[in-house]
């Protein structure tokens, strides 16, 4: 009892801190080395737990999608270190609500992404939960020593890069979100996903951006700084400059939005922007990456890649230009919600 009150004097709420804060003052003092994935040596390892109800909701969520998201967002961690996943290892905790069945799909999906990026999935664990699905992917690669690309590397005058397009995982999230609502006020309500195919895809089927990694290899560019983009843009950003001691000016209308994000956006709300979908919807699992100026040649046509802005000096703030050439200072705010 004396311990409890003791826990329960001068408490903090996780909340309050948040998962980045919370996780560096429980490594504080270990020798934690890498950023998106732990580094020994030549070898990457990262760990990807998903909690049903929290980074899943089951309503509307296929299982062969969650098994195949659940290894491609590890993935992830690994491209973003410009690294090649090599095995993986996965840990499941069911309740009985699961049959052997639902567990077979949910390992299909694992499965046809391990063929699609050659991974090996090596072993695991089970075991029993009380209520819904926890599910543990561990994801081991490695990398060259002279390719290894941390956080921390950017510099003044770095080229700041992204793949794909922004915010369309939160748009899809959006929508299914709403159908579920009018579900659940209407069990007689059909829900019309037609025409929102791709943020549904990006949303419950993410796909790494290995090709990425492969495309700057084979060019030769060995980036200063990355990761990926898993809670917004903002938020990939603020890490980025936090750790390589800097600045960033990006440029609003460089931004990469697909035209049904933006659809989506307004029909939500007058007020939704689909700017404030890529800075803080999350998500995407996209990379975002700093180079030298040199390499602006050898980046600048290559598809599937976005020069959004550069590293300013150290002591600068983190800004966006809008396209009335007023700046922005950029802040972490990523939207509450499943898989946020």
């Amino acid at each position: 009892m004396e311990n409890q009150l003791q826990y329960q004097e001068g408490r903090t709420e996780i909340s309050q801190m948040g998962k980045v804060a919370l996780i560096a003052r429980l490594t504080d003092g270990l020798d934690v080395k890498g950023d998106d994935c732990a580094v020994s040596g030549n070898t990457l390892v990262t760990t990807q737990t998903m909690v049903e109800g929290v980074d899943f909701d089951m309503m509307y969520t296929p299982l062969k999608h969650l098994g195949y998201k659940a290894l491609a967002i590890a993935i992830s961690n690994i491209a973003a270190m410009n690294g090649t996943p090599r095995q993986a290892l996965v840990s499941i905790a069911v309740s009985n609500r699961y049959s052997v069945e639902a567990l077979d799909e949910l390992y299909a999906g694992l499965r046809l992404c391990c063929e699609r990026y050659d991974v090996h999935l090596v072993g695991g664990e089970t075991s029993t939960s009380r209520a819904g699905m926890v599910l543990t992917v561990t994801v081991m690669g490695d990398v060259e020593d002279s390719k290894i690309t941390y956080r921390r590397g950017a510099a003044h005058n770095d080229l700041i890069c992204c793949s794909g397009d922004l915010g369309s995982a939160y748009a899809g999230l959006l929508v299914l979100e709403r159908e579920k609502v009018t579900y659940q006020a209407n069990p007689n309500f059909q829900p019309d996903l037609d025409g929102y195919d791709y943020v549904l895809e990006r949303f419950l089927k993410p796909e790494p951006r290995m090709d990425i990694v492969k495309k700057l290899a084979k060019a030769g560019v060995v980036p200063t700084a990355m990761t990926d983009v898993s809670r917004g843009l903002a938020d990939s950003l603020l890490h980025l400059c936090h750790a390589s001691g800097c600045g960033c000016e990006v440029y609003e209308e460089r931004l990469p939005i697909d035209y049904q994000t933006s659809r989506v956006c307004s029909e939500m709300s007058k007020n939704m922007l689909p700017v404030s979908c890529a800075l803080n919807g999350g998500g995407d699992y996209e990379l975002l990456f700093t180079v030298n100026q040199k390499d602006y040649e050898k980046v600048k046509e290559m598809e599937g890649i976005h020069i959004i802005g550069y590293i300013s000096e150290q002591g600068m703030p983190p800004v966006m230009v809008t396209p009335q050439n007023t700046t922005i200072t950029l802040r972490a705010q990523a939207f509450q919600g499943v898989d946020e």
